[in-house]
């Protein structure tokens, strides 16, 4: 902090700071800056510390800081409207529903999910057919088991025999990615 001079409002405006703390933690409240009060009030200190008063006399240091906490809640205000809109303008170009979040999964997610897969369908294709066959009608195309055995001349209990094979495969597969 720089040297304290005869006319420096500095020590007052830091004692008045000191003794209305709570007042002023307060008033920040009371102008809705909710959870951002105590920020904004580090941020009145942060200023007053690096402020320079040049000749300007303070009479009254309670009222200043009143007038600076009331201008740092206008400037967050303006912030906040500004980043709202933002958002919203950013939402409408890409269609996103959550205003600056991307509905796209990372990267790096959707690179672990092709691996998942592409060992999903080699865990299949090494069961073979019918049973990968089997199981790719059943979860992938939605069939019954009804209409599978129907089309492949089998049944159904050949057919819930292969799934159930393909099942365990599977759940071994997703145990063994869980490791």
């Amino acid at each position: 902090m720089t040297e304290a001079r005869h006319d420096d409002p500095r020590p007052l405006l830091e004692a008045a700071f000191f003794e209305n703390r709570a007042r002023l933690l307060g008033f920040l409240r009371h102008a809705g800056a909710g959870d951002q009060a105590e920020d904004l009030l580090q941020e009145a200190w942060l200023r007053l510390s690096a402020a320079s008063f040049g000749d300007s006399p303070l009479i009254e240091p309670l009222s200043y800081l009143y007038r600076l906490l009331h201008n740092l809640v206008l400037d967050w205000r303006r912030g906040e409207i500004r980043t709202r809109r933002r958002d919203e303008s950013w939402a409408e170009v890409t269609g996103s529903a959550s205003p600056g979040v991307s509905e796209e999964p990372a990267a790096e997610r959707v690179l672990i999910a092709r691996a998942h897969l592409e060992a999903a369908q080699r865990a299949l294709d090494d069961l073979g057919e019918p049973t990968a066959g089997i199981f790719r009608r059943h979860r992938l195309s939605g069939m019954t088991q009804r209409r599978i055995s129907e089309e492949l001349g089998m049944g159904l209990s050949t057919v819930e025999k292969h799934l159930r094979r393909a099942y365990r495969a599977m759940i071994e597969l997703a145990e063994s990615l869980d490791e």
